[in-house]
Formats: C-alpha cells, structure tokens, sequence
C-alpha cells in the first residue's frame, strides 16, 4: 500500500493530478478541495507537490486517490467504509464539501447537507451519519478552505464536473448562469452551485 506519492506535478484538473516520479507519472483521481489547495502552493512542471494516496485495486483497474493532507484521506477512508458509499461518491462528497464541513454534517447529524451531495439519498445520508459519528463527529474542524481564481475557472468547472459524469450542454448552461450571477466566483465555489442545480 502507498502513503503517499512526491514529484514535479506536470497536469492538474479539478478531478485529477499527473505527478511525475523517477520518469513514471502516476494518474491521482482528487476532489476539488485537495485541487485548490495544490492550485494555490505549486505551478504545473516547476515544484513537487506531495498527495497522500489511497490505492483502489479493481478487476480491471488500479486506482489512485490522492489527497492534500491526511486528514481529508482519513475522511475519504471513513466515508467508504460505509455501506452503499464509493470511491466515486465519496470523492463527490469531499468535492461538494471541504472537510471540515462533512465532519461539521456528521457529528450534527445534518443529513440535509449530506443529501444535498449529487448522487446521495436520504437513507445513504442517515447511513454516513450514524456509521461515522463517533469515528468522525469528534474531530476538530481546523482546515481552512483555500480559494482558487483564475481565467480559466469556468473551463475548469466545466472539466471538472464533465469529469465527474455530467453532461457537457447542461455544465454548460448551469455554469453561465452562475457566472453571470456571480463574476470573479472561484473555481471551488462554481463547482458548488453547479452541483447543486445539476
């Protein structure tokens, strides 16, 4: 199993980072937080970013998920280990909410937050809170949320959610409306809303 893998970070999108290593470039599947705080700390191809990685091994496929700190891993680790809730969905959850807000969800037993996470119903939210309260719920809530801005945020939500199984034309739609509603919005906070009204 790795812990974690270190190297020039040569491709990063709201869902994904290629890490270059010793020559190999390891795909990691990421949730928009860990995107946006690699996003504010290094630049594509000049400085090496560390992800805390969690190994998927499939029938046909070796997966990794790669996480800015351990913290967030552990949570994805959590989420996972609950019934009916996989890599995907648990990756969706920490792309709608930072950590510190599924921690803030679970130990208040807010399960309309949960719900409100594309993909999770009622009954899966009620499972992650009563699966997870005392693993989770005491944590303390001590991670900022990092911001991203840039030219390209609109291009890059729309990856991102295309990415993450949407269709292209109603991104597309959703994302117009929110930046004209909100202009300058970060790519994380576009992600959100679209989320929400997809």
């Amino acid at each position: 199993m790795f812990d974690f893998v270190e190297g020039s970070l040569s491709a990063l999108t709201p869902v994904s980072a290629s890490i270059l290593v010793g020559g190999v470039a390891f795909q990691v599947h990421i949730s928009l937080h860990t995107y946006t705080s690699v996003h504010q700390q290094t630049t594509p191809g000049q400085e090496k970013v560390r992800l805390y990685v969690h190994m998927l091994v499939r029938e046909d496929a070796i997966l990794l998920f790669g996480f800015f700190s351990t913290r967030e891993r552990d949570i994805f680790r959590q989420l996972i280990s609950v019934s009916g809730v996989g890599a995907g969905t648990a990756r969706m959850i920490l792309s709608s909410l930072s950590p510190d807000e599924v921690i803030e969800a679970v130990s208040s037993a807010n399960v309309g937050a949960l719900k409100n996470v594309k993909g999770i119903g009622l009954k899966t939210a009620q499972r992650i809170v009563v699966d997870l309260k005392d693993k989770i719920g005491g944590l303390p809530a001590s991670e900022e949320m990092f911001l991203s801005s840039g030219n390209t945020s609109r291009e890059e939500a729309l990856s991102a959610l295309v990415n993450l199984g949407f269709p292209k034309s109603a991104v597309e739609k959703v994302l117009e409306k929110i930046c004209a509603a909100t202009p300058g919005i970060s790519v994380e906070d576009m992600v959100k809303q679209a989320l929400r009204g997809l």
